[in-house]
């Protein structure tokens, strides 16, 4: 009977002990829910939004991202001054034309997703468009007040074309690939990753790619921006949301079928064959020119020179004004 006392009487000083020396959990930090608006739509060249989703890497970054379809470069920049989102993917070019005319200058690029742009004059084999010179006198269809558009005063120039013998016709971008297989077009300024969907309607008939980079090589593509409040209040937020971008954009060029499927699964109207065409010839604007992200400075000051000489935006914007090199990576 004693030795049943004592041995109660150890338990119980031993569990106690043992409770005092237990330390609450620490709470785990709720992730910064944050809204990100793609370049436009849900197509390959967005499909690393779905890919970090899917594989964790917002999560890991302690982000709790919602995706949201983004529309033209315009549109995604007036859904980032109202607050709508925090983050958006699209064209820099295009979106510093604007900031240097003085329409949107409150926000900063973090990461560039390709290194050149990708703008491009696209045509059908047989419709007598193989050179810049050859648009004289054609048709050609573009997404209404496009950085198409916006660009092709400056490529015309180098290109030895004369652009007023260009006649354009204006149209949303999903009836442009119908314009140009019906012959209503006999090219269109588009970007050159979309030249495989161009081709399916097409009925399988080839195209012919010229794009803009061989004259305007300076040039960025497609971007992430945030605000200009975020980048210079909250870096560390923005550093977060670009790597875990940027890990997912790797992996999606590393894996465009998986990539294609992740997208497939997250927007069901997404089609997986048009999304592998757009990532696998995305994929050496994206690993071209060092650090997947990358941006020099230097040539944002001479992508800026580029557009003032063309007359696309007055003399007065600087590289600083755009992008944030403190947190952009290194090229």
């Amino acid at each position: 009977m004693l030795v049943s006392v004592v041995a109660m009487a150890l338990i119980g000083t031993t569990g106690g002990c043992s409770s005092s020396k237990e330390k609450p959990a620490a709470a785990e930090k709720p992730a910064d829910k944050v809204t990100y608006l793609t370049a436009f739509g849900a197509v390959g060249r967005d499909a690393f939004a779905w890919v970090a989703q899917e594989k964790g890497y917002f999560k890991e970054s302690g982000l709790d991202v919602t995706i949201q379809l983004g529309a033209a470069t315009g549109e995604n920049l007036k859904g980032l001054a109202a607050g709508q989102a925090q983050f958006a993917n699209l064209d820099l070019i295009g979106a510093w034309i604007l900031a240097g005319k003085g329409d949107y200058k409150d926000f900063r690029t973090i990461a560039a997703i390709h290194q050149q742009s990708l703008v491009s004059i696209i045509s059908l084999e047989g419709a007598g468009i193989t050179s810049p010179k050859d648009l004289e006198g054609k048709k050609v269809g573009a997404a209404t007040g496009s950085v198409n558009q916006l660009l092709f005063p400056a490529y015309a120039k180098l290109a030895g074309i004369d652009a007023s013998k260009v006649q354009w016709v204006n149209a949303q971008p999903p009836q442009l690939p119908a314009l140009l297989a019906g012959g209503q077009v006999q090219a269109l300024s588009t970007f050159l990753i979309g030249s495989k969907g161009i081709e399916k309607a097409a009925g399988g008939k080839k195209t012919v790619v010229l794009p803009y980079s061989k004259y305007l090589g300076d040039l960025y593509g497609n971007g992430i921006i945030t605000s200009a409040k975020i980048a210079k209040e909250n870096p560390d937020l923005a550093k977060r949301f670009r790597d875990a971008s940027l890990k997912a954009l790797k992996y999606t060029i590393e894996h465009p079928d998986e990539a294609a499927q992740i997208l497939k699964k997250a927007q069901p109207a997404a089609d997986i064959t048009a999304a592998v065409g757009e990532i696998t010839l995305m994929t050496p604007y994206v690993s071209s020119g060092g650090a997947i992200g990358g941006m020099d400075q230097e040539r944002v000051a001479r992508a800026i020179a580029t557009l003032q000489a063309g007359g696309l935006i007055p003399a007065g914007l600087t590289p600083d004004a755009v992008v944030d090199f403190g947190i952009t990576p290194k090229a």
